[in-house]
């Protein structure tokens, strides 16, 4: 499939349905995201489009998102920049989300520094993914942020949260707020722990986190206690809402209103 043949099949277009749209050069790659984003989200309209030279037969179609495939390229390759550029003046509201072969720090960070809302390591596992752009929907943003892994080196692993308007603010013009757990917070948890709230985070539950870290139900939820403790939350949301430093009070331990249950 490519550009040319592009005017007649969006012009099938939902003119009323929200639209996701998947950028993928590679046709089975395109192909096989288009299948998964088709399953998980029914309420949208999926476009799929080999280049971002496409977006231009897209005018007056309710875009929300546009990911794009960026493979193994940095983001400050000319073509990357034209591309997020082009996004950026035609569709303005729409939330971009990026593809990389790379799963480093400086990529992800570069991404947030021009108004990405998610960055998508091709290595995360599918249900991650889903997860990850279903946040971005909702109005936050997803990104890996570097932690400590065993041997003291930083890594991509955990995931940010954020659906405050103000940091989101800052992180789309940015201002470098890029990171929404708190260095100081994470200190406090083992490598382990933070695993488990990167999971917390995206809302999934114990027997999907036990499969993600390899670990078994009982020490899932030996972590999530630890994690409660830690911050003196009563429940998975409040511990959430405390580490991403969202609640205010004396000492950071104001107490939030959400459900007891987890």
């Amino acid at each position: 499939m490519d550009d040319f043949t592009h005017p007649a099949e969006l012009a099938q277009v939902s003119q009323t349905s929200p639209v996701l749209v998947i950028v993928e050069h590679h046709v089975l790659a395109r192909t096989c995201i288009l299948s998964i984003l088709k399953r998980e989200f029914t309420g949208f309209e999926i476009v799929e489009l080999p280049t971002t030279r496409g977006l231009k037969w897209l005018s007056g179609i309710d875009v929300r998102l546009i990911a794009l495939n960026i493979e193994d390229k940095q983001i400050t390759d000319p073509s990357i920049e034209d591309s997020l550029a082009l996004i950026a003046g035609s569709y303005p509201n729409a939330y971009v989300a990026l593809l990389s072969n790379r799963d480093d720090e400086a990529t992800a960070s570069a991404a947030m520094q021009r108004g990405v809302r998610g960055f998508f390591p091709t290595s995360i596992p599918v249900e991650v993914a889903i997860a990850g752009l279903r946040l971005v929907l909702a109005g936050g943003v997803y990104r890996p942020l570097p932690i400590m892994g065993q041997n003291d080196a930083p890594c991509l692993k955990t995931i940010t949260a954020c659906t405050d308007a103000h940091e989101l603010s800052g992180i789309h013009e940015g201002h470098g707020a890029t990171a929404i757990l708190h260095e100081r917070a994470m200190v406090d948890l083992t490598p382990r722990e933070q695993h488990v709230l990167a999971a917390l985070e995206l809302g999934l539950p114990n027997k999907l986190i036990a499969v993600k870290l390899n670990l078994s139900e009982n020490t899932v939820k030996m972590h999530i206690q630890h994690i409660l403790r830690k911050c003196s939350a009563h429940n998975r949301t409040e511990a959430v809402l405390r580490w991403s430093g969202r609640l205010s009070g004396h000492n950071g331990h104001a107490r939030a209103r959400a459900p007891s249950s987890s």
